[in-house]
């Protein structure tokens, strides 16, 4: 089986005060906490895709990293059956949050520090993404 990829956004910010806090979206239909994630897009590399992903599912936006922070493996429910997905997640250095997205409806939002977003997400491979996070500031387009 070929391996399906899908591109992830991490939106992060930095609160004074605070220190660092990253935003995780629900899933449509578990409400789950995750990243905004989606399929590639005709004529957007993939740092470009998850910031629009951003932008639809979350309702952000900033400027992006071009180097993923890493992958992670997904299985989606799709009508052909269940699909193995590898997302390749990207930083998105938020600067600006919208009161009005196109899923504004369907999903929560939520900021996070973290420590605790690691610990909402299920996927052991997202935890250590958003934990590598807190390590530096990455590099952004």
């Amino acid at each position: 089986m070929a391996e399906r990829v899908q591109t992830g956004a991490l939106p992060w910010r930095k609160v004074a005060g605070k220190g660092l806090e990253v935003l995780l979206v629900t899933s449509r239909w578990s409400a789950r906490w995750i990243v905004p994630k989606g399929w590639p897009m005709r004529g957007k590399s993939l740092a470009q895709a998850a910031a629009q992903e951003a932008f639809e599912e979350a309702g952000v936006k900033g400027r992006v990293a071009t180097t993923p922070l890493g992958s992670f493996q997904h299985v989606k429910n799709h009508p052909l059956g269940k699909l193995e997905v590898s997302i390749l997640v990207h930083a998105l250095s938020v600067e600006r949050e919208l009161d009005r997205w196109p899923e504004r409806g369907q999903r929560q939002r939520r900021w996070f520090d973290p420590d605790r977003a690691a610990e909402l997400v299920d996927s052991d491979e997202l935890k250590s993404i958003i934990l590598k996070l807190k390590q530096g500031q990455p590099e952004l387009s």
